[in-house]
């Protein structure tokens, strides 16, 4: 017999979390390693939480992750994106709770690219009016 899992994909600057969530008892699986050895700061293991706490689905399922791109942070977003995304699919009634929190919009902000005759994307080379 299949494994019912739900699948989700989310999306932070330059990172994309492809995450799937299966019955279980509440690990989490981020790229083969466990969450507090991927993530060593404590607030990032909090937002990739979130969505679990609010809709108290912690001990339901196992998370798998795979998460590539960007940096710790982008990718702690992007898993929380994702796992909102999947667990609208196991249970819609969720999706109220989730939205009215903001964990399924996609963060638009991105890095600003940098301009000709700049240092950076607003940083201008220092001036001097002798």
């Amino acid at each position: 017999m299949a494994q019912v899992q739900y699948l989700g994909t989310g999306r932070r600057k330059h990172s994309v979390a492809r995450v799937r969530l299966v019955p279980g008892e509440g690990r989490i699986i981020i790229n083969k390693r466990e969450i507090n050895d991927y993530f060593d700061v404590e607030t990032l293991k909090l937002i990739v939480k979130q969505p679990l706490n609010l809709t108290e689905t912690g001990s339901k399922y196992d998370i798998l992750v795979l998460a590539h791109g960007g940096g710790t942070s982008g990718q702690a977003g992007a898993i929380r994106h994702g796992i909102s995304r999947a667990l609208i699919k196991a249970d819609p009634e969720l999706r109220s709770p989730l939205k009215k929190a903001g964990f399924l919009t996609r963060d638009p902000r991105m890095k600003e690219r940098k301009k000709y005759g700049l240092k950076a994307a607003r940083r201008a080379p220092q001036f001097s009016k002798r």
